[in-house]
């Protein structure tokens, strides 16, 4: 990947077919287990996706999950989407691809980026980053360069 520079009123980045179809098939996973959720206590993703409100208080926390799950949830499936679509031209294709997003797609496609890192951090117990030192070294390396597209794209936010 090229990581991503600012080019007018556009970000610019260049993935591989194989780093394209890669975060477009996370991205459109962590919209399936948005969309698709049950339960919030069996699922470690979901509950670091949505967490409690009030951690001490299981009755506030639910009541407040009540009001505001849906639409967070409804909100984080649209920006993981948004990835998606984005990428789509990519797929199937095997060059490089050249990715630009405007800067509303750009801010959908940090927080989704970060929701995918969180994911994948529930999944593999990861809390600290002493934590992602110890995994298996493939999703070590996924989560190493899910956090360079992140950084990539938010220090072009920040210019």
């Amino acid at each position: 990947m090229k990581a991503f520079r600012r080019s007018r009123h556009q970000f610019v980045a260049v993935f591989s077919a194989d780093e394209a179809g890669t975060l477009s098939l996370l991205a459109s996973q962590l919209s399936d287990l948005l969309e698709n959720r049950s339960s919030y206590d069996s699922d470690p993703a979901l509950l670091r996706l949505l967490p409690d409100a009030y951690p001490d208080d299981a009755e506030a926390s639910a009541e407040f999950r009540r009001f505001t799950a849906d639409d967070l949830a409804v909100r984080k499936s649209a920006n993981a989407r948004r990835i998606v679509a984005d990428l789509a031209p990519a797929i199937g294709v095997t060059s490089a691809t050249v990715v630009k997003v405007d800067a509303q797609a750009a801010q959908a496609w940090v927080r989704s980026l970060t929701d995918i890192r969180l994911t994948i951090a529930a999944r593999l117990g990861i809390e600290t980053d002493d934590d992602v030192e110890s995994g298996d070294a493939v999703v070590r390396d996924l989560y190493d360069w899910l956090g360079f597209v992140q950084g990539s794209l938010v220090e072009c936010l920040d210019r």
